[in-house]
């Protein structure tokens, strides 16, 4: 099974993937669920989603986990960009699919792959989103490298994860869901910074509130 998004295939395609695909997409109900799981205004969630709307023509965006589509509701009609839907879930993908229809959105491939082996090439991709995707990875590091290699230079990698670390209360939460098979073994906000550091990506910033981490990077 591939390294990265198998152990999560499962829960994108359960009822928990998608009663959290529901929440997500109705922020009134996420900034409940934001302060209730992880003491955090969801902002941090959807902030890093709003490069998709600043992307220019031309650019190629890559959406990793993109899940039930939540992040591709940024892209707008008139964008000419190519967006690359990615997941190993065939379920998430089709979801993903049938929001790009229902806003009428064009030029969006759907790709079913393992972000630790992405089918593109080196340097041609101008921005990643990745969205609540690194703590779930069975290999961040991995993830993060693979994505930092299909980024060109300038390339932005944006996105948001839960970290560990931040209070027993939390820590003992994810130990839950990774028995579940919900999370891989995600790490602490000190550990995400190594990743991306280690991935060749600068300009690193980050924004933590409660138990979530939205974080900004360039190739």
């Amino acid at each position: 099974m591939p390294s990265s998004l198998g152990r999560s295939q499962a829960l994108y395609d359960s009822l928990t993937g998608a009663a959290y695909d529901y929440a997500v997409e109705r922020p009134a109900l996420a900034r409940v669920a934001g302060r209730l799981l992880w003491s955090a205004d969801i902002a941090v969630f959807y902030r890093p989603m709003d490069a998709i709307a600043e992307a220019p023509d031309g650019a190629v965006i890559l959406d990793v986990p993109c899940g039930g589509g939540v992040a591709l509701r940024r892209l707008g009609r008139g964008q000419r960009v190519r967006y690359l839907a990615v997941d190993y879930s065939p379920g998430m993908l089709e979801r993903t699919r049938r929001v790009a229809s229902e806003l009428g959105l064009t030029g969006v491939e759907y790709v079913q792959a393992d972000v630790g082996a992405l089918p593109f090439d080196d340097a041609s991709v101008d921005l990643c989103v990745s969205s609540a995707g690194l703590h779930c990875f069975p290999d961040p590091a991995r993830a993060v490298a693979e994505i930092a290699r299909c980024l060109r230079p300038g390339g932005r990698l944006v996105g948001s994860m839960a970290v560990c670390g931040t209070s027993a209360r939390h820590d003992a939460q994810m130990a839950l869901f990774r028995r579940t098979g919900a999370l891989g073994p995600g790490g602490t906000q000190s550990d995400l910074e190594a990743w991306v550091r280690g991935a060749g990506l600068s300009d690193l910033q980050t924004e933590r509130s409660g138990a979530l981490v939205r974080f900004e990077a360039r190739k």
